[in-house]
């Protein structure tokens, strides 16, 4: 224990006066005669014995109370832990993720009591000391040292990032060399990666700052997806959203919302165990056109921060088909609706072959030579281009070696035509195709001109199990040409649903329905796109992302310290091109955090790393000015003095 001021120590030769007292008693004593004093004696010497108790206990209530009292004007105080010297460098790193929006106690947000833990610290230390801030964001601003003055300007700026990082990227940003670090978070184990980190710099010391969130208990959007992958505008289908609850409390009767443009499309409710999840149901309107704005909706208290998910839903996109055909052709009767298919038509001869590899589907039907087209339809597969060949009736088989997705097909021998079997009403191809699923259905006849073996995977089989229609990693093979002399399925009532799936689940989506602001790239596809106007996102921001060109495609870098979760068009001059909806990371949402001893053993517990326990702000200030200032005792003396004023009071007063 230290003095501030050991001088006052000499008021101590005060104690001598209450002794000196005590010692000469200065009252006169009258003496008064009796004529029989044996009874007096006797009262007298007991109560003798009593007023020296009481005088001992009063010189000893007054001496501690002068000698308290000393004490206090001598501030004595406990050393600190660690000096606070001048010419220091402290860098900061504040955690300003969208996690921090959660409360730490006190109706206080975690970021603002990190910025306040900042200022309590920049408070304290002499006023040449340098400062460095370092955020999520990796500022400009945070590659050189401040001032004092700056740094608590700077502090006024901070803003949420939708960027988490790991203690590795914190570690890399600030460097290594002499200097007192603190990390100040909510620490977690989501995001933070303390598992797989480690303190690397032992010149430096880490001062860990643990901001403890008033609970992990959190709600939160898993996923988003409809329940037919195979999207044609204008066709019904429903929007399924996985919500997950992280918590221990079981959420009954949790009511979801979706909004498409701003008008109120539905509601849902669920019931979310601990630590499960759930899945809420959405019809979708029909007849929904070109771009939409999706976003479902819950409440969730007191972490709100996640409590809306963005999905963009594209209904503008059409199906493109290119059919190579040999003669007449029953395709493009199908495909014909414009609205919904932009479908090209071409002899083997006069393939353009820019169209046919920008196309989703491709339909080889009837051709009897595919020697000029064999490399380009090669590349088309490799380029994950869907193909649909239908046999010519005088075709060499062989032709079509290497095209059919690694099938063994050969030409079948010849059996009388024979009715198909019935579809297997599970398979997810025929979802939402049958009103009844009803065994008496009539099917279509055939006679087989090619075959590859025993199929068991194929979409429609002939009753001997042989397969009619088969697909294979991207590509579908027909086994009878659609030629009334060896099939009717061409004028089966079954014929266009099956083309329609054939053709939507080729659909390749040029862009997600969401982006995780994690992500590092949008991909949009632009056909229309010339010219050297750059693609700009049109939001609650407009930016102008880093871009790149890949044929009809635009590969953009998603500009992430730019831009908050919402919806962002993207635009070339005033043409729209896409909708892009943005997302938090969902691993911000899960707020389980580490606690100080596991910070410390993850991080190597070296014993250059020490952890803050106090998570509220006065506990804070008290510890950080215990460990930097010491302990301050003239406090507790000051009290002990006033004790024993009290003490000598009412010994004087009530014994007697």
């Amino acid at each position: 224990m230290n003095f501030a001021f050991p001088q006052f120590l000499w008021a101590l030769a005060a104690l001598s006066i209450p002794i000196i007292i005590h010692l000469f008693n200065f009252r006169k004593t009258t003496r008064i005669f009796f004529s029989n004093t044996r009874f007096i004696r006797q009262v007298r010497q007991e109560t003798t014995q009593k007023r020296k108790l009481k005088q001992y206990l009063v010189l000893a209530s007054r001496l501690l109370f002068l000698f308290f009292l000393v004490i206090a004007f001598a501030q004595p105080f406990l050393p600190a832990k660690e000096q606070v010297t001048s010419g220091r460098e402290v860098t900061f790193y504040l955690d300003n993720s969208y996690s921090m929006l959660s409360q730490a106690g006190d109706k206080t947000r975690a970021l603002d009591a990190g910025i306040h833990f900042i200022q309590e610290i920049v408070a304290l230390f002499p006023q040449d000391t340098r400062y460095k801030l370092i955020t999520n964001d990796f500022a400009t601003f945070s590659n050189s040292f401040k001032t004092k003055t700056e740094i608590l300007d700077l502090l006024t700026q901070v803003r949420l990032s939708p960027i988490a990082r790991s203690f590795t990227d914190i570690q890399q940003r600030i460097g290594q060399g002499r200097q007192e670090i603190f990390c100040i978070s909510d620490f977690q184990k989501s995001t933070l990666g303390l598992a797989s980190a480690k303190v690397q710099d032992s010149l430096s010391s880490w001062r860990m700052v643990p901001i403890a969130l008033e609970s992990a208990s959190n709600v939160l959007v898993d996923s988003v997806y409809l329940e037919d992958p195979f999207v044609v505008g204008g066709q019904r289908n429903t929007l399924n959203v996985r919500i997950r609850n992280v918590g221990a409390k079981t959420r009954e009767g949790m009511v979801l919302k979706l909004t498409i443009n701003d008008i109120q499309s539905g509601t849902a409710s669920v019931n979310l165990e601990s630590n499960s999840s759930a899945i809420a149901r959405f019809d979708l309107v029909q007849g929904l056109k070109g771009w939409n704005q999706a976003v479902t909706s819950f409440t969730d208290f007191p972490v709100s921060f996640d409590n809306q998910f963005y999905v963009s839903l594209n209904f503008s996109d059409k199906i493109r088909i290119v059919e190579v055909h040999g003669g007449n052709s029953y395709i493009e009767k199908v495909f014909g609706n414009s609205s919904l298919f932009a479908y090209r038509s071409y002899s083997p001869d006069n393939v353009d072959l820019d169209v046919l590899t920008r196309a989703d589907l491709v339909i080889v039907n009837a051709v009897d030579n595919l020697t000029s087209l064999r490399e380009a339809l090669q590349n088309y597969q490799r380029n994950a281009g869907t193909l649909l060949i239908i046999p010519s009736p005088k075709g060499d088989i062989a032709l079509y070696h290497g095209l059919t997705g690694g099938l063994s097909a050969s030409k079948a021998e010849p059996i009388p035509t024979q009715e198909l079997d019935k579809p297997d009403f599970q398979n997810p191809f025929f979802e939402n195709v049958f009103e009844e699923r009803s065994v008496s259905m009539s099917m279509p006849r055939a006679t087989a001109l090619w075959t590859w073996g025993n199929d068991r995977s194929a979409l429609l089989k002939f009753k001997d199990g042989r397969p009619f229609l088969s697909k294979t990693k991207n590509t579908f093979l027909l086994a009878a040409p659609l030629d009334a002399s060896f099939s009717d399925f061409q004028n089966h009532g079954l014929f266009v649903p099956v083309m329609y799936r054939i053709a939507a689940s080729s659909h390749r989506v040029s862009q997600k329905p969401y982006y995780a602001l994690s992500e590092s790239t949008v991909i949009l596809q632009t056909d229309s796109l010339t010219g050297e106007a750059p693609v700009r996102l049109v939001g609650k921001q407009e930016v102008v992302p880093a871009q790149r060109k890949n044929g009809d495609h635009v590969v953009l870098e998603i500009p992430r310290f730019s831009i908050d979760p919402g919806f962002y068009y993207a635009m070339v001059q005033q043409d729209t091109v896409g909708l892009v909806a943005f997302d938090l990371d969902k691993h911000e949402s899960l707020l389980e955090q580490w606690t100080g001893d596991e910070i410390k053993s993850q991080l190597g517990g070296g014993k250059n790393i020490s952890v803050f326990e106090s998570g509220s702000g006065d506990s804070f200030s008290n510890e950080i000015k215990e460990r930097y200032l010491g302990t301050a005792l003239w406090k507790y003396a000051l009290v002990l003095a006033l004790l024993f004023l009290l003490a000598e009071v009412l010994l004087i007063r009530f014994l007697k």
